[in-house]
C-alpha cells in the first residue's frame, strides 16, 4: 500500500487536453526526468493510487502533456484534474543524485532536511510544506517543538549539503519570533 510518508509531490495536474484523454500538468522538475519514475501518484478518494505514463511532450519548460495508461478520454481525464501529483520518495532518490546543481528539486525533497541559520546554530527540521497560499512555507519544528513558518524562497537559501540533509539560510531578522 502507498503512504503520504513515502512519497514527493512533484507538481499537479491541469485540464484535460484534447478529447482522448490526454491531460496537461504542471511538474517541479526538469520535464525529461518524469520517465525516470515507474509511475505517477495521485490520491484518489483516499487512497494513493499509481498511474503509467504512456506518452509524455512537453508543452512549456514546466507544464508537460501527459497520455496516461487506462485514460482514453477527456471525461476520464475530468478526474485527475487539480489533483497532486507524487512520486516514489525512493526513486525520486535516485533521480535527484543524478541532477546537476542547477536543477531545481521540487519543495517536498526538503521535508526532514535540518535548517541552520548563516551563524551556524540549528533552527529546526522541516517537518511540512504548505502550499496552501500563494506564499510557499516550510514548516520548521524546533527542538523545543514550536513549529515556526520560513518562506520557502531561493533567495533564503544559501547552502544545500544533500548528503547530511541540511539547509542553510539567511533568514531575516526576527523571522523566528513571528
Amino acid at each position: 500500500m502507498i503512504t503520504r510518508d513515502c512519497l514527493i509531490k512533484i507538481g499537479r495536474y491541469n485540464k484535460p487536453h484534447g478529447v482522448h484523454g490526454e491531460i496537461s500538468a504542471t511538474v517541479d522538475i526538469d520535464i525529461d526526468k518524469l520517465s525516470k519514475f515507474s509511475c505517477l501518484v495521485s490520491d484518489i478518494d483516499g487512497i494513493y493510487v499509481p498511474f503509467f505514463v504512456g506518452a509524455s511532450r512537453p508543452k512549456s519548460s514546466q507544464t508537460v502533456l501527459l497520455t496516461i495508461d487506462g485514460v482514453c478520454s477527456d471525461k476520464d481525464a475530468e478526474l485527475l484534474v487539480n489533483e497532486d501529483i507524487y512520486v516514489l520518495q525512493k526513486e525520486y532518490q535516485a533521480v535527484a543524485s543524478e541532477m546537476d546543481d542547477d536543477e531545481q528539486y521540487p519543495l517536498d525533497f526538503f521535508i526532514g532536511f535540518t535548517v541552520q541559520d548563516v551563524q551556524g546554530e540549528t533552527v529546526g527540521t522541516i517537518t511540512e510544506v504548505d502550499d496552501s497560499t500563494m506564499n510557499v512555507l516550510f514548516l520548521v519544528q524546533r527542538e523545543n517543538g514550536e513549529t515556526v513558518r520560513i518562506p520557502a524562497v531561493d533567495e533564503l537559501i544559501t547552502d544545500l549539503n544533500l548528503a547530511d540533509k541540511k539547509m542553510i539560510m539567511d533568514l531575516p531578522k526576527g523571522i523566528l519570533t513571528l
